[in-house]
This record gives C-alpha cells, structure tokens and sequence, in this order.
C-alpha cells in the first residue's frame, strides 16, 4: 500500500491556480527511535510528503535516534518553535497539558482499537485543543501499542510481584504512583539510559512496548516480560502551533493530510513489527506469561484516579467520556 508515495493532491501547477503564496521554509523533526522503527519510517515519509504536497516550499529535516537532546527537552523546543515538529509520546506531555495526561491513566483504554476510536471522536478533539493551547497541536497519531512490564528479577501475574522493585517510568506522577500503589518504587529515567541501568541493576525492571523492549536490546538484561497492558498511550506527530497557524489554508491541509497519510502508514508497519519483535525475543529465550486476570492490577489503581480527579476535578467528565466510548 506504501511502497511508493501518494502522490500528491496539489501540484506544482495546481499550486500555481489556487494563488498558494508562502516563502520557503526549512523545518526540522525530532524523533527518538532508531533507523528502520515503524516510527521513522512514517517520519521520512512525512517529510517526503510534506515537501511534494506544498510544492517544495516546505522542506522537512528528520532528525532521529534522539540526536537533538531528550523527549522532554525536544518537547519544549517544539512548544518554543526551536524545533518545527516532533515525535512524541503523550506520556512526557502530560504534565504539561492536563487533557494529553487522561491518556496516562492505567487502563484507561480497552484496547487499542479503543484507544483510535477514542482519538477520532469528541474526547480527542479536547484533548488535541488541550495540547495546540501548550504550543503542541498533534497532526496524527501514531500507534505505540500496549505497555508491560519486564524485568530480570521475576515474571509478573499479580500487583504482589511489583513489591520491592524499582521500575523506570516516564517522567510523569501517573506513572511513579502507579508503580508505587502496587508496592515498587517507580523511577524516572531518560530512555536512553535504561539498558545500562537494568544492566548494572541501578533499576529492576521497566515497562514497554513489544518494539521497543527488543529494538534496544533490553531483553538482554531483563528476561521476564508480563503481559499486563496497563497503558495504552498514543504517539503524535506534533507541530509548533505558531508555525502551523502561519501557513497557509492550504498548506495546513497539505500538512495535515500529509501527517494523516503517514500514520496509516505507521501503523501497518507496527503491527507487523511488533508481531516480529516478539518472535525474535522469545526466541532469544525471553520468559513471557500472559496476566490471566488483570482485576487486581485495576482495582490497585484506584488511589491513582482518585488522586487525578482530585487535581483535575475539571477533567472527571472527559475520563468518562473516554470510558464510555464504544
């Protein structure tokens, strides 16, 4: 389906008939997965796109594998116009925007299928108004699959198997208090630095990804991978708001369209790369056991919510609307 570009809807002629004006302009793209990631893939070929939909005024230079600093670094310079786009986990962006942070939630989402429909309809418009009022205005959204938890300690059924571990997170309170309320001491951590970390035990354990727990090479040194799925949290291709609302209407649309025709493409390329990452790791020799009942995982989250909701009374009805989304 992807194997050659869409072609694009405005051309240079096209562009010429509708009186198009915009002065060249050279964006840069921050991204922190590796070469050949679902993720990256979707990033060149926004960039590919982007420049062929505007007539190549818009040039788009991707930087990935983290070479412009830190998720929460490349986040502020987006939302300063530093950086023109980024690929981002809402997870770090939820201590900055208070509707993205409903997304962090344990369980918030059934599914991922859930998750997409959740995002499509009036819960996702508020939180991506939440996020555009921040600097960050989300242009798509990439599928990062279901989070669990892995360490070299122990295979994970119940909330008692997290007791007296330290287990990295995201820098976000959800995360910490989620891993705290089940007896583990959550940790904080640039991602970069997790596999020496499990390596030399200044951590236990963590909580990913299919894709990521075997593209980085952590199930080398955490060999126990518990099917929990406790987040569902989606990725973004996000713009400066300033540098968006700047162009023209149709080059917004060219931008928008160009965002959504890479996310589709981004995740065919992760369903199939998570199913082969999870062959290649058990076949590493990775001990994976499906959580039979996630019941008490849920239930243990409850001081979590409670806890939420008491910062953010204003935003018990989007959870529910999130929740009661079919």
């Amino acid at each position: 389906m992807f194997e050659k570009i869409t072609k694009t809807l405005f051309g240079a002629a096209a562009l010429a008939a509708i009186g198009m004006t915009a002065s060249a302009e050279n964006w840069r793209s921050w991204n922190i997965h590796v070469e050949g990631y679902p993720n990256t893939v979707a990033l060149d070929t926004f960039a590919a796109l982007v420049e062929e939909k505007t007539g190549g005024e818009i040039k788009l230079q991707n930087f990935h594998g983290g070479t412009l600093g830190s998720q929460p670094d490349a986040v502020e310079q987006v939302r300063l116009g530093g950086l023109q786009v980024g690929n981002f986990n809402l997870g770090p962006i939820g201590p900055i925007v208070a509707e993205a942070n409903v997304v962090s939630l344990p369980f918030v989402f059934k599914d991922v299928d859930h998750m997409f429909r959740v995002l499509n309809g009036e819960a996702g418009e508020q939180i991506a108004a939440g996020m555009a009022d921040k600097g960050l205005l989300p242009l798509s959204w990439f599928d990062a699959g279901a989070r669990s938890f892995y360490n070299g300690t122990r295979a994970i059924n119940t909330p008692d198997d997290v007791v007296g571990l330290k287990v990295r997170v995201m820098n976000n309170e959800l995360f910490t208090g989620m891993i705290n309320e089940m007896g583990g001491n959550g940790t904080p951590m640039a991602f970069a630095e997790v596999y020496q970390s499990l390596k030399t035990g200044v951590v236990d354990g963590a909580e990913n990804n299919w894709p990521s727990y075997e593209s980085t090479g952590h199930f080398e040194v955490a060999g126990f991978y518990s099917l929990t799925q406790h987040l569902i949290i989606p990725e973004c291709i996000c713009i400066n708001t300033d540098t968006f609302n700047a162009l023209s209407p149709e080059f917004q649309a060219a931008v928008k369209e160009a965002a959504q025709e890479a996310s589709l493409q981004q995740r065919e390329l992760w369903a199939a790369r998570e199913a082969a990452s999870r062959t290649a790791v058990e076949a590493a020799g990775v001990i994976v056991n499906d959580v039979a009942d996630k019941a008490p995982f849920q239930a243990a989250m409850g001081p979590v919510y409670e806890g939420y909701f008491a910062s953010n009374p204003d935003l018990r009805p989007l959870v529910e609307l999130i929740q009661a989304t079919e």
